[in-house]
């Protein structure tokens, strides 16, 4: 079973052959990825180490944690499992609500497919009341109670 280990902190003008040299010392069963930025091809300042066995993960990660390169001091850990896309999208959250835009005005992703286009891909294109937010069914009877006040304020009025 291979082991893949994260190595950050990687100096931005590091090479592919610069981090093979660190590693050469561990042996030759370990494979060895940088991140690189897709426009300038420079080193986004981690990649990743893959070994065979548990034992040499762990001699990695005593021998290398901590590692000076380039005036950057590495940093070696276990990688933590990629997350699938769709399976974030199906959990259920309970945190904090996810926001649509950001504070720069909403900036989108490149390559999202709408071209900046807010419409649903819904047929249509509109939103029916079924698709609308559902109140918290923990707080129905308050927020009966204050639909009848309004209507009973605006009737008033």
């Amino acid at each position: 079973m291979s082991i893949r280990l994260y190595v950050g902190n990687l100096p931005e003008d590091l090479n592919r052959q610069e981090l093979e040299a660190v590693f050469a010392e561990v042996g030759d069963s370990i494979s060895i990825k940088i991140i690189t930025d897709r426009k300038t091809n420079k080193c986004r300042g981690f990649g990743f180490v893959t070994v065979k066995s548990e034992e040499q993960a762990d001699e990695i990660i005593e021998k290398f944690n901590g590692h000076p390169l380039k005036d950057n001091t590495l940093k070696v850990e276990r990688a933590q499992p990629r997350a699938k896309d769709k399976a974030d999208e199906d959990a259920p959250t309970t945190a904090a609500p996810v926001s649509t835009g950001s504070a720069t005005g909403g900036a989108r992703r490149k390559g999202n497919g709408n071209n900046g286009n807010n419409k649903s891909r819904r047929a249509g294109g509109t939103q029916t009341e079924s698709d609308s937010v559902q109140p918290d069914p923990r707080w129905a009877q308050e927020l009966e109670k204050l639909k009848q006040l309004l209507a009973a304020q605006t009737t008033n009025t």
